[in-house]
């Protein structure tokens, strides 16, 4: 079984991390931190919970003024092993805890953090208290040499980022968001354009016209601009949206038929269920995007629709023939009920077939 993401706070790293901010300030009583640390709640506690407790004991056991503390903790963090990207960020989290009086201070240390762990999180607070200033910093970041950076300027202010509280302000009016990107879309670094992408596909949920206004200026630029285009436009793509499917070449179907559609009928908890049919055509099929679509069956008569890419591509022949399976295997990330589900195939945003199955016990 996987190890719970809680428990990357294991007493080595918390005996490594009072060690070495030990090292750079010799009157932190380590031993001390380290009870602190394990009190009677921990065991209760999860990830971020356990991130906020070690940021907060590190202030009481430290007890400086906060431009000393952090001066002493960039040191400390240079010092922190390097693949611990998690865990290390409970220095971004004292800044969010003690630092949102002291901007200039806090945007320095978060700088620093960022290139071996990650800002994102903790520059949110930051934007929430002050919108413009920070914004403006993250303008600044974005032109800087280091990716890691660049890439908190796109990422940190992202509308709805996971884990994260969400930036409603930005949901309602992006144009902030998307002065970043148009800074950013040239980078060449892959690590930010994933997050540009990312970005761009929170936007396309709350603002869908602004998204493809940008599709339509950025495409054709360059092979890495229409990368992150595509990959930005994802969740348009799997709604079937014609404008966006348009834009990207996958026009309405004309004499495209489907024909030899075959579905399991029934599907036992932990088998695949497997389907194929062939796309036909009087002429060359052309540039198409084959999806499927399961609806699942839920709880008290509920479903949930999930839409999953099978292939794309310019075709000149006038058959393909596809050939799938979907796994009901136990998984963490879904959860399945037995019941009736459905199968729809999907070709350039068009249904062309709906097939029932059942998945039993």
């Amino acid at each position: 079984m996987a190890k719970l993401l809680k428990n990357l706070y294991d007493e080595n790293y918390i005996t490594t991390l009072g060690n070495n901010i030990s090292c750079v300030y010799p009157s932190f009583k380590k031993d001390k931190f380290r009870l602190d640390i394990f009190n009677n709640e921990w065991e209760y506690k999860e990830l971020k919970q356990r991130m906020r407790h070690i940021s907060t004991t590190i202030g009481k056991n430290l007890s400086l003024e906060y431009s000393i503390s952090i001066e002493i903790l960039k040191k400390v963090f240079l010092k922190m092993p390097e693949d611990k990207y998690l865990e290390n960020m409970i220095f971004q989290d004292f800044v969010e805890v003690y630092g949102l009086e002291e901007f200039d201070i806090s945007y320095d240390a978060l700088e620093c953090f960022t290139q071996n762990s990650s800002s994102e999180f903790a520059i949110r607070q930051f934007i929430l208290k002050d919108e413009n200033k920070t914004m403006n910093q993250m303008k600044h970041w974005a032109k800087q040499k280091s990716e890691h950076t660049r890439r908190l300027a796109s990422e940190g202010c992202r509308s709805r980022l996971p884990w994260a509280i969400s930036l409603n302000s930005f949901k309602k009016d992006p144009s902030k968001i998307i002065e970043i990107l148009n800074i950013l879309k040239y980078d060449k670094s892959k690590y930010v354009q994933k997050s540009i992408a990312n970005n761009l596909n929170d936007i396309s949920k709350d603002n869908p016209a602004k998204v493809k206004q940008i599709a339509k200026n950025w495409i054709g630029e360059s092979k890495s601009i229409d990368w992150i285009v595509k990959h930005g436009c994802r969740t348009l793509l799997k709604d079937g949206d014609i404008d966006i499917l348009n834009i990207f070449g996958f026009l309405q179907l004309e004499d495209i038929e489907i024909k030899d559609i075959e579905v399991s009928k029934e599907v036992f908890m932990g088998n695949c269920l497997n389907f194929s049919f062939n796309l036909t055509s009087k002429k060359k099929l052309g540039k198409l995007r084959v999806e499927y679509a399961i609806t699942f069956a839920r709880l008290n008569g509920k479903s949930n629709r999930k839409v999953f890419k099978i292939c794309e591509g310019e075709y000149k022949e006038n058959h393909l023939n596809i050939i799938k399976q979907y796994s009901f295997k136990k998984i963490t990330t879904r959860k399945y009920y037995v019941g009736k589900h459905t199968l729809e195939i999907i070709v350039n945003g068009v249904s062309l077939d709906i097939k029932e199955f059942d998945l039993l016990k």
